[in-house]
């Protein structure tokens, strides 16, 4: 009995060190893809650099999921319309904002959106100094601006708002499409907002291969590889231990702008970076968290 205790908790110790492994790798993953996709911007239009990734998605997507889509009703297909809609939107601003910010602010920027929707799914008034904490991080950021546009900060609330509106929305859709159903629709519909907009800005870009074969790839690095993980990943973590995990998302963020760009940050941000991960790591400790991998 006592052999058999041991080795069932070497089993699940081993388990939760994979899914670790799982959502650090799909963090990597979605960063250096991000870094990837800005390196390209002066080659091919940050719009039609996400069109791109997210038509990748949507094909594989719907190879893999086959989504039912008779039966629906029409509520079904307001929510999944919405959550494309802020799919497409977060991952369009956040690429705006790129293109005009360094990556690693970009993300501590967005990643107020998820940490609003931590604190505000809990009732506690201390929960109310991670706000303020958060908020201290985005001022920090006000006070060391090299690099920093305010049209590439907006891009990055923008992005942030979106994706809270996509944690919510996510959990309207998971309830009325069963497995990836939602997504691989819903990332149809993204696609398909971006298609003119993209189709204007990137041109006869579109039609060459080699563009063609380097937007895959950011789709696969930024959507395809992680949502995979993280899904897997989500089978074995708590959803507490999963949010406090995806709080490194601007460090790693950071770090890929570092070592693909050689985009550096002053000392001043990286401060402000570690209040924003300090305080989404304590409001996931303490309030609600935010279970849904974002494809950013």
């Amino acid at each position: 009995m006592l052999l058999q205790t041991r080795t069932s908790d070497r089993h699940r110790g081993g388990a939760l060190r994979r899914a670790i492994g799982y959502v650090l790798v799909g963090i990597l993953s979605v960063q250096f893809g991000a870094a990837v996709a800005k390196h390209l911007f002066d080659r091919v239009d940050p719009t039609a650099m996400v069109f791109l990734r997210l038509l990748t998605s949507a094909v594989v997507l719907i190879a893999i999921a086959r989504p039912a889509l008779r039966a629906r009703t029409r509520q079904d297909w307001v929510v999944v319309a919405g959550f494309g809609l802020a799919l497409g939107l977060m991952n369009w601003s956040i690429y705006q904002a790129f293109a005009r910010i360094p990556l690693g602010i970009a993300v501590t920027i967005e990643f107020v959106g998820p940490l609003a929707i931590a604190v505000v799914g809990s009732r506690r008034a201390r929960d109310l100094l991670w706000v303020a904490l958060a908020g201290v991080g985005v001022v920090l950021l006000g006070f060391e601006p090299e690099g920093v546009t305010w049209s590439g900060a907006l891009f990055a609330l923008l992005a942030g708002a979106c994706w809270a509106a996509y944690i919510l929305l996510s959990a309207s859709t998971g309830r009325r499409w069963p497995g990836l159903d939602g997504l691989a629709v819903a990332s149809v519909v993204a696609t398909a907002l971006l298609t003119l907009p993209a189709l204007e800005a990137g041109g006869g870009d579109l039609l060459d291969p080699e563009v063609l074969a380097l937007g895959a790839m950011v789709g696969l690095l930024s959507s395809v590889i992680p949502y995979s993980f993280e899904l897997a990943a989500l089978r074995t973590l708590r959803p507490a231990v999963f949010g406090i995990l995806m709080s490194l998302e601007p460090a790693a963020a950071a770090l890929a702008a570092v070592i693909v760009l050689q985009e550096y940050l002053a000392p001043l941000q990286w401060v402000a970076m570690a209040c924003v991960i300090a305080a989404s790591v304590g409001a996931t400790r303490t309030g609600a968290t935010y279970a849904e991998p974002a494809p950013d």
